[in-house]
């Protein structure tokens, strides 16, 4: 047993030596190292759940928010748009544990560098002064052997020697710059930025004629103010008696009237002078929001125009509509023949059972939105007319068988001239109403056509109008004997009338019965013809601009009929599926022209290109329910206006198939002109002259 004994001995003294060794080299190994080798017990809790492995291994997530548990949900403050108390959504959820106010700089930051650069170059000063005192000392010293030696030395070598003094000098002199230490970065922080690619800016401008400027000094006397006040109650003065003297309306009016008038025009003097000014700025406001219709009228033509096979189509602009004109009817449109961009329209109403108020509203293609003039009359208007040379007065018939003359230049809202019982109005609606020459003494004068079977001559003599009787209509055969042997006659009723362009006395009157009677002014008894036209009533006469025997007639029985004033048959009978209301020939071609129906259509013919149906038949208004009354063609411009029964007027432009000029033909000349248009509408007239005999 012994031999088997000794190896123990031997690990015991070893892990003496091991001890003695780590005393030795000073490190000393604590008691207790056996005891954390050991397998400690766990001690639980006597409250601790027991989980199973599947409950234990389960996770529970907790999102941590940056919102402020004591921040406030229900801030309210005052909304002043709104003019209530509203809830704030956003409240500020920042909380603050700690703030100190510091003047530390980052090392990196530019601030931190230059700093750092002064206080380098602040040191750097002091040591060069220190290392030049010194050597200032060293060179004095050695100065006494070194003159020695340039006296015994060549004279070549003094130049080199003073160029080496100068050298040392400057060096002495000028401070070395330290070199600027690039500082580390101690976060260890890289920034990172990309940059988006810019869209490239672009300018848009426009040239305008610059407004004329005049320099303009005075001196404001007491007493050139005093006259200046004095002037202009001269004028106003002046002005109320020349109202007072001139307009027989004003008499009439009530004394409360003229107080109210006059409180609303001391009122007005103030605004009257910014209404010019406030015009042109609306006019220009209204350019910019319809600029894009404006663009279509000036520059678009429809270019499908060429692959449709001579038909055309129209292109809807502006639509024009008032508050004052609400359910009334468009009962007569005009263009101004001054100002090709004016035009007037008469609202009434054809129910005859819902007659009301009329209206008289100017409009102008430069500002949709509101009406130039308004005029508001007691009953419904039912035609209108503007003087040619005179395009500032406008003659209108009303339901109530009167007639009156509105001056443009005159404010008032009231009419210049006006008919009545006394100076012998009609009893039945005038129907339409025609400015002629003016008589011999030089008074303007305008004719009417009434439903009582009168067409009255009216001339403004002085400040009154004053009537004669042209012709009465009588229907023929319809004479009836009375009592004791007298004759009565069934009187015809008038609907439309239109003076011929060269001969001055020559007129057509379309009636009630569907007849049409060619008049003379000098004959009042009878008729010069009689044409068996419609079997209703005609809508509307009217004779070719350019070609003085033809004249066009439509009629509520559905057709537009085309007549030459030499033969009692028509020539060219079109029937349009619904009645029409309307007619208008074209100012720039003798074979166009356009006819508006009840359906709520406007169709447009060139006879030159078709002679059996329309080129263009297109839907107007929005609702089929809307009847188109009227339609007329501007002067210049290619565009029609087309009234109807809801008050609204739209105007519509006329594409190239429809406007179509003669072609240019090589080494031809394009004729133009009146004899151009007179013979296109011949050749087809003689077309159908040929035709009517074999038949």
């Amino acid at each position: 047993m012994a031999p088997k004994q000794q190896p123990r001995k031997q690990s015991t003294t070893v892990s003496r030596g091991a001890r003695k060794r780590d005393e030795d080299s000073g490190t000393e190994v604590g008691e207790g190292t056996d005891e954390w080798a050991q397998s400690k017990a766990t001690v639980r809790p006597p409250d601790q759940l027991e989980l199973t492995d599947a409950e234990l291994k389960e996770e529970f997530t907790r999102i941590l928010t940056a919102n402020n548990p004591h921040a406030p949900q229900n801030i309210v403050r005052y909304s002043f748009k709104e003019g209530t108390y509203k809830l704030i959504g956003f409240v500020n959820q920042l909380a603050v544990h700690y703030s100190q106010v510091g003047n530390l700089i980052p090392k990196d930051s530019d601030e931190g560098r230059r700093q750092h650069y002064r206080d380098e170059l602040v040191a750097g000063s002091q040591e060069s002064a220190k290392v030049t005192v010194s050597e200032t000392e060293l060179l004095e010293e050695e100065e006494g052997p070194k003159e020695a030696e340039a006296e015994t030395g060549s004279q070549t070598d003094v130049p080199a020697a003073e160029a080496a003094e100068k050298v040392a000098e400057e060096e002495l002199t000028t401070p070395k710059q330290p070199k600027e230490r690039k500082l580390t970065n101690q976060f260890n922080f890289s920034e990172r930025a990309s940059q988006t690619f810019n869209n490239p800016l672009r300018d848009r401008e426009c040239q305008m004629e610059p407004p004329p400027r005049t320099n303009f000094s005075a001196t404001a006397n007491q007493w050139e103010i005093y006259d200046a006040y004095v002037e202009e109650l001269e004028k106003q003065e002046k002005t109320k008696e020349k109202e007072k003297t001139k307009t027989p309306v004003a008499k009439k009016m009530g004394k409360m009237a003229m107080r109210k008038t006059t409180s609303m025009e001391s009122q007005s003097d103030d605004i009257t002078k910014v209404t010019q000014a406030a015009k042109i700025v609306e006019r220009m406001v209204n350019q910019n929001t319809y600029d894009d219709i404006a663009q279509g009228f000036k520059y678009y033509e429809d270019a499908a125009d060429e692959y449709r096979d001579q038909e055309g189509t129209l292109l809807p602009l502006w639509k024009f509509q008032n508050d004052k004109a609400k359910r009334l009817a468009v009962t007569a449109l005009c263009w101004n023949p001054k100002y090709k961009d004016l035009f007037a329209v008469g609202h009434g109403s054809y129910d005859f059972m819902k007659q009301s108020r009329g209206v008289l509203l100017l409009y102008s293609m430069k500002n949709p939105s509101f009406p130039e003039y308004i005029f508001s009359s007691d009953s419904g208007i039912m035609c209108l007319d503007i003087h040619v040379d005179h395009p500032y007065l406008v003659a209108v018939g009303h339901y109530d068988g009167n007639v009156a003359i509105y001056n443009l230049k005159k404010p008032h809202f009231q009419p210049a001239f006006r008919s009545s019982a006394k100076s012998g109005k009609h009893t039945d609606p005038v129907w339409q109403v025609k400015w002629q020459k003016d008589d011999m003494d030089n008074n303007l004068n305008f004719f009417s056509v009434s439903s009582d079977g009168r067409i009255v001559s009216w001339t403004l003599v002085k400040s009154e109008l004053v009537h004669t009787d042209v012709i009465k209509l009588k229907v023929e055969g319809s004479t009836t004997e009375g009592l004791e042997g007298l004759q009565l006659h069934t009187v015809g009723c008038g609907t439309a009338f239109d003076f011929h362009k060269e001969i001055d006395y020559m007129f057509l009157v379309g009636t009630e019965e569907g007849k049409i009677y060619k008049c003379s002014k000098s004959y009042s008894s009878q008729f010069l013809d009689t044409y068996d036209a419609h079997n209703m009533a005609v809508d509307a006469v009217s004779w070719n601009p350019y070609h003085t025997k033809v004249f066009m007639s439509c009629s509520s029985d559905w057709t537009v009929k085309i007549w030459d004033h030499t033969i009692k048959t028509p020539m060219f009978i079109y029937d349009l599926n619904s009645a029409v209301g309307d007619v208008a020939w074209a100012p720039y071609s003798s074979t166009v022209f356009a006819a508006v129906t009840t359906d709520g259509k406007t169709h447009v013919f060139d006879l030159s290109i078709n002679k059996y149906e329309a080129i263009c038949n297109q839907p107007v208004v929005a609702k089929k329910k809307n009847k188109i009354t009227h339609v007329q063609f501007n002067p210049i411009h290619p565009i029609i206006i087309v009234g109807d029964d809801r008050g609204h007027v739209t105007c519509l432009k006329l594409s190239p198939n429809l406007r179509k000029m003669p072609k240019e033909k090589k080494g031809q000349e394009v004729q133009k002109g009146p004899a151009v248009e007179i013979a296109k509408l011949d050749k087809l007239l003689n077309l159908v002259r040929e035709v009517k005999p074999k038949i």
